[in-house]
């Protein structure tokens, strides 16, 4: 099988790092490499903050729900959708339309992605922090993100100190149909939450399903105090 489908199959979130920092050479080729993501238009609507300040490390840990890892890691970048740049270059764009804050996330998300690819294909792990969304107007007053710039999704990176199981994902056939959607197959169901089931057992001895773990995230407001937030930076108002 080709390295890189068998590096992208292999797949893990990483949480616990080892001590060895990641030279300066090494993020400068991630960082090359990631930036020839694809991009809607050649907008490029990315920035990413590399957070290399102890004391503001330890801010932003606090606020993504104190995950340790966010301070301890070799490396915590914050990904933002920006188009603060191109607010310079056309000072009456009209940034308010829904489509251009989604075409930040798109972009914004597809960097990120190449930018963990990477770095697993350098050796190195890594994991994505959404909980940076926690407090969003917090971490927009920490990085100084002026109008137009707001932080999507925050990621560690490192040496893996660990070899955790792989979580298992749908079978294609619940992810993908042809020439039209194709509802949910409750065998196919069936037999993913089972297939969870016995990963959470092995893992953590939780008696858990994947159906059982969405009823509880889908069950509770999500940040409600987002919207607000991001119409404040100049998005989502028609």
């Amino acid at each position: 099988m080709n390295s890189m489908l068998q590096q992208l199959k292999n797949h893990r979130s990483i949480r616990q790092f080892t001590d060895q920092p990641i030279s300066a050479e090494l993020r400068h080729e991630i960082l090359n490499a990631a930036k020839m993501a694809s991009t809607s238009q050649h907008i490029q609507a990315t920035h990413i903050i590399r957070i290399t300040d102890p004391t503001l490390r330890k801010k932003l840990r606090e606020i993504c729900s104190d995950q340790t890892y966010v301070e301890s890691a070799a490396e915590f970048w914050v990904f933002c959708a920006d188009f603060s740049k191109h607010a310079k270059i056309v000072p009456n764009a009209e940034f308010d339309w829904t489509e251009w804050l989604l075409v930040g996330a798109i972009d914004t998300g597809i960097f990120a992605q190449n930018v963990l690819t990477a770095a697993e294909a350098s050796g190195l792990g890594g994991v994505f922090i959404g909980s940076l969304r926690n407090d969003i107007e917090q971490v927009d007053k920490l990085l100084k993100l002026p109008q137009y710039v707001v932080p999507l999704v925050g990621m560690c990176l490192g040496y893996p100190a660990q070899d955790p199981m792989l979580r298992p994902r749908f079978p294609v056939e619940m992810l993908c149909s042809e020439n039209e959607y194709h509802p949910l197959d409750p065998v196919k169901l069936a037999e993913f939450n089972a297939e969870i089931s016995a990963y959470y057992q092995a893992r953590s001895q939780k008696d858990l399903t994947w159906s059982d773990y969405m009823k509880a995230v889908f069950s509770e407001q999500k940040r409600p105090q987002i919207l607000d937030y991001l119409q404040s930076k100049g998005f989502l108002k028609r």
